[in-house]
Protein backbone atom coordinates (compact mmCIF):
# COMPACT_ATOMS: atom_id res chain seq x y z
CA UNK A 1 0.00 0.00 0.00
CA UNK A 2 2.77 2.45 0.89
CA UNK A 3 4.55 1.62 -2.37
CA UNK A 4 1.39 2.34 -4.34
CA UNK A 5 0.93 5.71 -2.60
CA UNK A 6 4.56 6.62 -3.27
CA UNK A 7 4.28 5.67 -6.95
CA UNK A 8 1.13 7.76 -7.36
CA UNK A 9 2.81 10.82 -5.87
CA UNK A 10 6.02 10.31 -7.84
CA UNK A 11 4.06 10.00 -11.10
CA UNK A 12 2.18 13.23 -10.41
CA UNK A 13 5.35 15.13 -9.49
CA UNK A 14 7.49 13.93 -12.37
CA UNK A 15 4.72 14.72 -14.86
CA UNK A 16 5.14 18.40 -13.98
CA UNK A 17 8.90 18.69 -13.54
CA UNK A 18 11.30 19.82 -16.23
CA UNK A 19 13.35 16.99 -17.76
CA UNK A 20 16.16 15.45 -15.69
CA UNK A 21 18.81 16.22 -14.60
CA UNK A 22 17.13 19.48 -13.53
CA UNK A 23 17.98 20.60 -9.97
CA UNK A 24 14.97 20.05 -7.69
CA UNK A 25 14.38 20.98 -4.05
CA UNK A 26 11.93 19.01 -1.93
CA UNK A 27 10.64 20.84 1.15
CA UNK A 28 9.56 18.51 3.96
CA UNK A 29 10.85 15.22 2.54
CA UNK A 30 9.90 13.06 5.55
CA UNK A 31 11.22 9.53 5.14
CA UNK A 32 12.66 10.39 1.73
CA UNK A 33 10.67 8.06 -0.52
CA UNK A 34 9.81 10.73 -3.09
CA UNK A 35 13.32 12.18 -3.13
CA UNK A 36 14.80 8.74 -3.77
CA UNK A 37 12.35 8.13 -6.62
CA UNK A 38 13.34 11.44 -8.21
CA UNK A 39 17.04 10.64 -7.84
CA UNK A 40 16.38 7.33 -9.61
CA UNK A 41 14.61 9.28 -12.36
CA UNK A 42 17.80 11.29 -12.88
CA UNK A 43 17.06 14.54 -11.04
CA UNK A 44 19.69 16.50 -9.14
CA UNK A 45 17.91 16.43 -5.79
CA UNK A 46 18.18 18.35 -2.56
CA UNK A 47 15.64 17.13 0.02
CA UNK A 48 15.24 18.94 3.34
CA UNK A 49 13.49 18.08 6.59
CA UNK A 50 14.52 18.40 10.25
CA UNK A 51 14.10 14.61 10.45
CA UNK A 52 15.48 13.75 7.01
CA UNK A 53 17.40 10.50 6.51
CA UNK A 54 21.19 10.60 6.54
CA UNK A 55 23.28 10.93 3.41
CA UNK A 56 22.67 12.41 0.00
CA UNK A 57 20.43 13.99 -1.23
CA UNK A 58 19.17 14.82 2.27
CA UNK A 59 19.80 17.79 4.54
CA UNK A 60 18.51 17.95 8.12
CA UNK A 61 17.42 21.59 8.07
CA UNK A 62 14.22 23.60 7.91
CA UNK A 63 13.45 25.80 4.94
CA UNK A 64 14.31 28.82 7.13
CA UNK A 65 17.74 27.34 7.91
CA UNK A 66 18.56 26.33 4.33
CA UNK A 67 21.68 28.24 3.26
CA UNK A 68 21.66 27.22 -0.42
CA UNK A 69 20.83 29.96 -2.90
CA UNK A 70 19.74 27.81 -5.84
CA UNK A 71 18.55 28.37 -8.39
CA UNK A 72 16.35 25.28 -8.58
CA UNK A 73 14.27 24.55 -11.64
CA UNK A 74 11.54 23.11 -9.41
CA UNK A 75 10.49 22.98 -5.78
CA UNK A 76 8.25 20.17 -4.50
CA UNK A 77 6.17 20.46 -1.33
CA UNK A 78 4.34 17.18 -0.77
CA UNK A 79 2.07 17.17 2.29
CA UNK A 80 4.22 19.79 3.97
CA UNK A 81 3.00 23.27 3.00
CA UNK A 82 0.23 23.32 5.60
CA UNK A 83 2.81 22.74 8.35
CA UNK A 84 5.17 25.64 7.49
CA UNK A 85 5.13 28.06 10.41
CA UNK A 86 5.54 31.38 8.58
CA UNK A 87 3.82 30.63 5.29
CA UNK A 88 4.37 34.01 3.55
CA UNK A 89 8.09 33.99 4.41
CA UNK A 90 8.41 30.35 3.33
CA UNK A 91 6.81 30.98 -0.05
CA UNK A 92 8.91 34.13 -0.52
CA UNK A 93 12.02 32.02 0.01
CA UNK A 94 10.79 29.28 -2.32
CA UNK A 95 10.21 31.89 -5.01
CA UNK A 96 13.72 33.31 -4.53
CA UNK A 97 15.20 29.81 -4.78
CA UNK A 98 13.43 29.10 -8.07
CA UNK A 99 14.87 29.91 -11.47
CA UNK A 100 12.87 32.49 -13.51
CA UNK A 101 11.06 29.70 -15.34
CA UNK A 102 10.80 27.47 -12.27
CA UNK A 103 7.78 25.51 -11.07
CA UNK A 104 6.34 24.76 -7.64
CA UNK A 105 4.59 21.39 -7.32
CA UNK A 106 2.29 20.98 -4.31
CA UNK A 107 0.35 18.01 -2.94
CA UNK A 108 -1.53 19.04 0.20
CA UNK A 109 -4.54 19.00 2.50
CA UNK A 110 -7.57 21.29 2.98
CA UNK A 111 -8.63 20.89 6.59
CA UNK A 112 -11.70 23.11 6.20
CA UNK A 113 -13.24 20.65 3.73
CA UNK A 114 -13.57 17.95 6.40
CA UNK A 115 -17.32 18.33 6.91
CA UNK A 116 -19.49 16.10 9.10
CA UNK A 117 -20.15 13.32 6.50
CA UNK A 118 -16.47 13.20 5.52
CA UNK A 119 -15.31 13.05 9.11
CA UNK A 120 -17.91 10.40 9.96
CA UNK A 121 -16.73 8.19 7.07
CA UNK A 122 -13.12 8.61 8.20
CA UNK A 123 -14.10 7.82 11.81
CA UNK A 124 -15.92 4.65 10.78
CA UNK A 125 -12.91 3.48 8.78
CA UNK A 126 -10.61 4.14 11.74
CA UNK A 127 -12.97 2.15 13.95
CA UNK A 128 -12.82 -0.75 11.49
CA UNK A 129 -9.01 -0.65 11.59
CA UNK A 130 -9.08 -0.73 15.39
CA UNK A 131 -11.48 -3.67 15.47
CA UNK A 132 -9.49 -5.66 12.93
CA UNK A 133 -6.38 -5.14 15.04
CA UNK A 134 -8.11 -6.26 18.21
CA UNK A 135 -7.86 -2.80 19.75
CA UNK A 136 -10.50 -1.00 21.77
CA UNK A 137 -12.82 1.33 19.90
CA UNK A 138 -12.05 5.04 20.01
CA UNK A 139 -14.17 7.64 21.77
CA UNK A 140 -17.48 8.76 20.31
CA UNK A 141 -17.59 10.38 16.91
CA UNK A 142 -18.45 13.79 18.37
CA UNK A 143 -15.48 13.63 20.73
CA UNK A 144 -13.15 12.55 17.92
CA UNK A 145 -14.47 15.31 15.63
CA UNK A 146 -13.74 17.94 18.30
CA UNK A 147 -10.32 16.46 18.93
CA UNK A 148 -9.54 16.47 15.22
CA UNK A 149 -10.27 20.18 14.93
CA UNK A 150 -8.25 20.91 18.05
CA UNK A 151 -5.27 18.93 16.73
CA UNK A 152 -5.39 20.79 13.43
CA UNK A 153 -5.85 24.26 14.89
CA UNK A 154 -2.26 25.26 14.09
CA UNK A 155 -2.03 24.07 10.49
CA UNK A 156 -2.88 26.33 7.55
CA UNK A 157 -6.21 26.19 5.78
CA UNK A 158 -6.47 25.70 2.04
CA UNK A 159 -7.79 29.26 1.77
CA UNK A 160 -4.68 30.64 3.46
CA UNK A 161 -2.33 28.53 1.34
CA UNK A 162 -4.12 29.41 -1.87
CA UNK A 163 -4.12 33.14 -1.13
CA UNK A 164 -0.36 33.14 -0.57
CA UNK A 165 0.31 30.98 -3.63
CA UNK A 166 -1.73 33.30 -5.84
CA UNK A 167 0.36 36.28 -4.73
CA UNK A 168 3.56 34.66 -5.96
CA UNK A 169 2.81 32.11 -8.67
CA UNK A 170 0.75 31.66 -11.82
CA UNK A 171 -1.40 28.53 -11.70
CA UNK A 172 -0.56 25.88 -14.25
CA UNK A 173 -2.70 23.09 -12.78
CA UNK A 174 -5.13 22.61 -9.91
CA UNK A 175 -7.20 19.58 -8.91
CA UNK A 176 -9.07 18.31 -5.86
CA UNK A 177 -8.64 14.68 -4.88
CA UNK A 178 -8.37 12.07 -2.12
CA UNK A 179 -6.15 12.59 0.91
CA UNK A 180 -7.58 10.71 3.89
CA UNK A 181 -6.61 7.33 2.40
CA UNK A 182 -3.05 8.15 3.44
CA UNK A 183 -4.06 7.39 7.03
CA UNK A 184 -6.41 4.51 6.28
CA UNK A 185 -4.36 1.99 4.33
CA UNK A 186 -6.24 -1.13 3.25
CA UNK A 187 -9.37 0.08 5.08
CA UNK A 188 -9.95 2.64 2.31
CA UNK A 189 -7.60 2.70 -0.69
CA UNK A 190 -7.28 5.82 -2.81
CA UNK A 191 -9.70 4.59 -5.48
CA UNK A 192 -12.40 3.90 -2.86
CA UNK A 193 -12.10 7.44 -1.52
CA UNK A 194 -12.16 8.82 -5.07
CA UNK A 195 -15.38 6.96 -5.89
CA UNK A 196 -17.08 8.39 -2.80
CA UNK A 197 -15.90 11.87 -3.75
CA UNK A 198 -17.22 11.43 -7.29
CA UNK A 199 -20.58 10.28 -5.88
CA UNK A 200 -20.80 13.34 -3.63
CA UNK A 201 -20.82 11.25 -0.46
CA UNK A 202 -17.70 12.87 1.01
CA UNK A 203 -15.55 15.91 0.27
CA UNK A 204 -12.22 15.88 -1.52
CA UNK A 205 -9.79 17.05 1.14
CA UNK A 206 -6.61 16.80 -0.90
CA UNK A 207 -5.46 19.17 -3.62
CA UNK A 208 -2.72 19.25 -6.19
CA UNK A 209 -1.32 22.48 -7.51
CA UNK A 210 1.39 23.41 -9.97
CA UNK A 211 2.47 27.02 -10.22
CA UNK A 212 5.04 28.90 -12.25
CA UNK A 213 7.08 31.84 -11.05
CA UNK A 214 5.07 34.90 -11.95
CA UNK A 215 6.53 38.09 -13.41
CA UNK A 216 7.59 40.68 -10.85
Amino acid sequence: MHAQRNRDLAEFVTAHLPPPPAPVLEVGCGSGALARALVEAGYEMTAIDPDAPEGRPFLRVTLEELALSGPFEAVVAARSLHHLHDLPAALDKIRRLLAPSGVLVVDDYAKERVDHPTAEWYYERRQAIARSGGRAAAASFDACFREWHEDEAEIHTYAAMRAELDLRFCERLFAWGPYLYLELGEAAPRDVEQRLIDAGAIQATGFRYVGETSPT
